[in-house]
């Protein structure tokens, strides 16, 4: 058998060995993950992917606090029913901030389930549930797990990013005469000096008897 011949003969033998086809469109392309709805209403019991994804310097342009975003990893299925496309996933990544205090790098590890419904447009009753933000609508004929993915990692993004330190109450600026601390602390030393310059302060507890 020729070597021509022989790659030939590999490739039918591939593609007809019964891997799922979402393993074809994995090898597609390594930063996007494209579900075609036509290939998902072939598989009744729904068309699962697993993916490992490089979305690092897109995350980091839509939100400049991003300093990195390694090993996303999405593994789920989409499955359709009833006019709807159930997209349920597994997300894990490690995502690197600044923190809200220092501005030192705090590197978080995450993992949350995701759970999102499409629907084609142009069904009936589907922009009012598009409107209302019931369900996601469906461009091109595919759903985009990549664009997905990369929205819920921005959507749960922490209000406030600290150290192990900072978390720990330490790791505060500080210098001659002057110091970083938190509300409570704060609120906590005001009443300590409140106390501190209460002349009669002293005299609490003698008449209790």
């Amino acid at each position: 058998m020729s070597s021509l011949l022989a790659i030939y003969y590999n490739k039918i033998i591939f593609n007809n060995s019964g891997a799922p086809k979402h393993d074809i469109i994995k090898e597609k392309n390594k930063e996007e993950l494209m579900l075609h709805i036509q290939e998902i209403r072939k598989n009744p019991d729904g068309l699962a992917f697993e993916k490992k994804l490089d979305l690092a310097e897109e995350l980091k342009e839509r939100n400049p606090e991003i300093l990195d975003v390694q090993d996303i990893v999405a593994s789920g299925k989409v499955q359709y029913e009833d006019g709807l496309y159930f997209l349920d996933y597994d997300l894990s990544y490690t995502i690197t901030l600044t923190s809200s205090r220092s501005m030192e790098p705090v590197e978080l590890k995450e993992s949350y389930l995701v759970n999102e419904i499409f629907m084609e447009e142009g069904q009936a009753a589907s922009q009012d549930m598009i409107d209302q933000d019931l369900v996601l609508p469906i461009e091109n004929g595919e759903i985009n797990v990549s664009e997905s993915v990369a929205d819920n990692i921005l959507l749960n993004i922490p209000l406030k990013i600290l150290t192990a330190e900072e978390e720990a109450g330490q790791g505060f600026l500080s210098g001659q005469d002057w110091q970083v601390m938190t509300e409570e602390e704060f609120a906590a030393a005001q009443e300590a000096q409140k106390e501190k310059n209460n002349p009669f302060a002293g005299l609490q507890g003698l008449f209790d008897e």
